[in-house]
């Protein structure tokens, strides 16, 4: 069964005649009818009952009527789709961003590749490292922005973009909301608010157990709700200076400790790259990350 057997079948179905249905697509009437025959014997039934003027669709011409429609429209739709991608109307670019990137980071970026790129179509992925990493390597995600990675693989490209403190986060109306800077040992005075799901988690934790200040915690699984936690007073956290806030949050600097993280931008060598995906790794290498 080929595309030009479905698309003679459907004028034929659509104007109950075979000249005109030839005319229609502009090909001889002997070449549609041979056509459409050779469709049946494939089908092993009639599709039309042909009485001159009177030509209509048998029952099992209507029954694959609508399968034979849909063929051909999904047919069209790809073949318009392949077009738009190869001449760039259309951009597709899978990009996947750890748990601890605030979006605010790669807005700038994604502001002047949408002015670039009219077609684009962005898919944001998230996960924890680990996640991160399998979404690269299989190819759903072409970029990856997170901090660093504890997977080792040969074919990881990686780019660091910037460095940044790592602060506490507490209350308005908590009791450490008006200080210069705080210790550990103070700030885990108050509840915790542990980010399991951050690259940094690991150092922070052996970093508290070591200071003897890790006591009471809740866990929670992003960064958007440890901060609403934050403005609730329910507890408070240690996150990175590009966490997103407000002005019911207060940022703290850590006294006794110097605690950062390193985001990183990450692709698979030797993996082609999308017009799109090129052009965001040279705008993000090129920001002004101070």
């Amino acid at each position: 069964m080929e595309m030009h057997q479905i698309r003679y079948f459907l004028a034929v179905a659509q104007t109950r005649n075979f000249t005109r249905a030839a005319e229609e697509c502009h090909v001889a009437q002997p070449s549609l009818t041979r056509a459409i025959k050779l469709l049946e014997l494939e089908f092993g039934a009639d599709l039309f009952r042909r009485e001159r003027k009177l030509t209509h669709l048998t029952e099992f011409g209507q029954r694959m009527l609508p399968f034979l429609r849909q063929c051909y429209d999904s047919a069209s739709t790809a073949k318009t789709l392949a077009k738009s991608l190869r001449t760039g109307a259309v951009a597709p670019l899978a990009l996947a961003l750890s748990h601890s990137i605030d979006m605010s980071i790669v807005t700038p970026a994604l502001t002047e590749l949408a002015s670039a790129f009219p077609g684009l179509e962005l898919k944001f992925l998230r996960g924890d490292e680990h996640a991160i990493a399998e979404l690269l390597k299989k190819g759903d995600a072409e970029l990856a922005l997170a901090g660093a990675l504890d997977e080792q693989w040969d074919r990881f490209d990686a780019w660091a973009l910037f460095s940044e403190p790592l602060v506490a986060v507490v209350g308005a109306d908590n009791r450490l909301a008006n200080r210069e800077g705080v210790d550990l040992v103070s700030l885990c005075r108050e509840r915790l608010l542990a980010r399991p799901y951050c690259e940094t988690y690991a150092r922070v934790a052996t970093l508290l157990r070591s200071n003897d200040a890790m006591t009471r915690r809740h866990e929670l699984v992003n960064d958007a709700d440890l901060l609403q936690m934050v403005e609730a007073n329910l507890g408070v956290g240690i996150v990175p200076a590009s966490a997103g806030t407000s002005n019911r949050i207060h940022r703290i600097p850590l006294q006794d400790v110097a605690l950062e993280r390193t985001v990183h931008l990450y692709t698979v060598a030797g993996r082609a790259r999308s017009p799109a995906g090129a052009a965001l790794i040279k705008l993000l290498r090129a920001q002004s990350w101070t």
